[in-house]
Parts: C-alpha cells; structure tokens; sequence
C-alpha cells in the first residue's frame, strides 16, 4: 500500500512563492512507488486547493487561471477524519475527493512555518512530517529563539528588542540601549525569514529608517550587533530531538554582507522561473578548517536538540573572521528546497531524504498514540459535591 501523502504549500506568507517552488522540488522528487502525493495549495488569501495543475510551476504566473483549473477544497474539524473534501455549491454532488495518511507542510515562514498549520493538524490527529507546535513557534520567532539558545548557553550575538509600540513611545531609550551594543547593526522583524525587512544600520539615522521597514512586518524587532568581518556558514540537521545527524557545511556567497531575498531566489534564474534555493552561489563544502566544520556541526544538532525539532531544519551561523569566534545566528525549520542540496552532498538523495522525512514523522505519531491525553472517566458523574471543583471535594 502507498503511503498517501498531502503537501500543503503556498499559504500567506510573504514568502509563498518561495513555498511553491520548494513544494515542486519535492513533489516531483518523491518516489512515486512508494507514495501517493496529493498537492494541497494554500493561496494568498487563505482558500485550499488541489488540482494536476498546481504540478507545473509555470501555472502559477497567472493565477486566477490556475486556479480555474482547480477545485477547492477544506478539512472537517473532526479529529481523525483525514478526508479532502470538494467546496461544492450543490449538497447532491459527492464532496469527498479522498484521504491522506500523513501532512507534509512546506510553507516558510508565517502562518505555515511559525507553528499555526502544526496547530491544526494536530487538532484534527493528522500525522504530519517536521516540527511541532513549539519548536516551530520558537524557530521562527527570533526574539524567543536567541532567549532560549543563551539561556542554553549556546552562542548568540549581543542583541535587544523591543515592540513597535514601545519604539514609538520610548524611542530615545531604545536607541540608547542600542548604542550600548554599538553601530554598526542589524535590524530584523522576529518572525520572517528569507532576509524579507532585514536592514543594516551604521548609524542613528539609518537606524530609524531600519526600524521603520522592520515594523513594516512584524510588531515585535530584533537589534542585534553586526558581525563586521564576516563569514556565513550553514548547516542542515535531520532527524529529531533524540537523534540527530548533520549535513556538510555550505557558505553562501552573498552579493553584499547580507544575503538578501534577492540573492537566494531571484539571481540565477531562467526563463523568470526560480530554483528556488538551489540558485543561489554558494560553496559546498564550506571552506573551513576540519575543527570549524566539526564545531558548527555540533552546534546545529545543540540548536536542533534544544528547540526539540524534528524533521530537516537548516541552522545558519555567523563566523567572525576577526577572531574565528562561531555564533548561531537563527534556525529554519522549514528550509527553502528542504535543504536537499546539503544532503545530496552528504549521503542522501532527495528521494531519501524525503523518505526519511515521513519515517521520522510516522515514528513520532507511533510514540504520541501511546501517550495519555484524556481520562476515560466522566468526574461529572461521580459523586461529591456534584463532581464540581468548587465543592473542593
């Protein structure tokens, strides 16, 4: 029997183009003899949809077309039910399209990486392939991961944050706690991803305005100090919070000291059509010394550990050339291209790395099936005070 498998895409994100092509990379890797795949695409506005022709990504550069040839579709409430329904005007028409086994969400970041789908599909009992609820939540805002990894001891660069509202309210302040940690810096929106609102400031006033576009999208703002000399270096972790493995390491080769949205996914294209994370320049393996390697290799299985991921996730780290000092700079839970390219280099294919992926997530329901949710007694009915808690009973 195929395992059936539901690939959720798309969704409201500012990187839901991104989340498309990431979708087509896997789909059209998946080994189709082993697997079912049924493409659920999430649009900008929130509507479900599957459909052949969510399959060619060319479909996407007229939308209202693509979706013509679609059928919307929902999910029932109902825990356990992992029916595809059809959106139909009529009550005769048959709403049931078919089931799925298991979820495999591929949208980055908010509303689909930040712990809201996780969220969902938990509720409704549907097995699904990455990290759950909190480690999602966590891993996409940076404000709570960098609390957590420090507290953790793990190294983080010097940071503060604040909300847009305190910003407006108690601006001097703010910027002079931020001179504390020195210009130049980085300002970021805590929970996006793919460098979308990232800025640098050298000064007051570049600070201002890097604040400004922050606020843009997100409420709450991450300050953190600048690694002047510096060298990035990334590293895939697959598996889960009890065993881990690590990929090689890459160094991405930026157009500027801060890898934009641009240099990931729009440079290197042909035709208009991007490759999504595979375009950009980049060295595998990195060209670091074997006892970096090894050094950043243990930290992205710490980060993995500690935020209790699952799944593939790609850990970005900041190397400061000055003294060769290694700090985690953020996790991606759900990476662009899943990382593929890492473990092509590595040991796996994406078809194998795929199919890990849906082991490790069927491995985590086998072990949530055996937990205690619920009592099977009804306190309502035993005796005392009517079963109520104010009777102290």
């Amino acid at each position: 029997m195929k395992i059936k498998v539901g690939v959720i895409f798309g969704g409201r994100s500012v990187e839901h183009e991104i989340s498309v092509i990431s979708a087509q990379q896997a789909i059209a890797a998946f080994d189709k003899n082993s697997y079912d795949i049924t493409p659920i695409y999430i649009t900008k506005t929130g509507k479900w949809y599957t459909g052949d022709a969510l399959l060619t990504v060319d479909n996407y550069r007229n939308t209202d077309s693509l979706l013509a040839q679609c059928t919307e579709i929902y999910l029932t409430p109902t825990f356990g039910d992992f029916t595809i329904n059809a959106v139909q005007s009529s009550i005769w028409k048959s709403r049931e399209l078919g089931k799925i086994d298991i979820a495999f969400p591929i949208i980055h970041g908010t509303n689909g990486e930040d712990g809201s789908l996780q969220g969902l599909l938990e509720l409704k009992g549907i097995p699904y392939v990455g990290c759950d609820v909190l480690s999602s939540a966590i891993g996409m805002d940076k404000i709570m991961m960098k609390m957590v990894l420090k507290e953790s001891k793990l190294p983080v660069v010097d940071y503060t944050w604040f909300t847009d509202r305190s910003w407006h309210m108690d601006k001097d302040a703010i910027i002079e706690n931020i001179k504390k940690i020195g210009f130049p810096v980085i300002v970021k929106p805590s929970n996006l991803g793919s460098s979308v609102g990232v800025s640098k400031a050298a000064d007051e006033a570049a600070l201002i305005e890097a604040v400004e576009l922050a606020g843009r999208f997100s409420s709450r703002i991450l300050v953190e100090r600048m690694v002047v000399d510096l060298k990035e270096i990334n590293c895939s972790v697959l598996g889960d919070s009890a065993n881990q493995t690590a990929s090689v390491c890459e160094e991405p080769l930026g157009a500027g000291d801060i890898l934009s949205y641009k240099d990931k996914y729009v440079s290197n294209t042909k035709g208009g059509s991007s490759k999504g994370m595979t375009s950009t320049k980049r060295q595998i393996p990195a060209n670091i010394p074997k006892e970096q390697t090894q050094l950043i290799q243990e930290l992205a299985k710490e980060t993995f550990r500690i935020l209790s991921c699952s799944g593939v996730s790609r850990i970005d780290f900041l190397v400061d050339k000055k003294d060769n000092k290694v700090y985690v700079n953020e996790i991606n839970t759900i990476p662009g291209s899943l990382s593929f390219y890492l473990w092509d280099a590595t040991d796996k294919n994406f078809a194998q790395l795929l199919k890990t992926l849906i082991d490790v997530a069927l491995k985590r329901q086998r072990e949530r099936d055996n937990l205690v949710v619920s009592y099977g007694e009804n306190i309502f009915s035993m005796g005392g005070a009517g079963g109520s808690k104010s009777g102290k009973s």
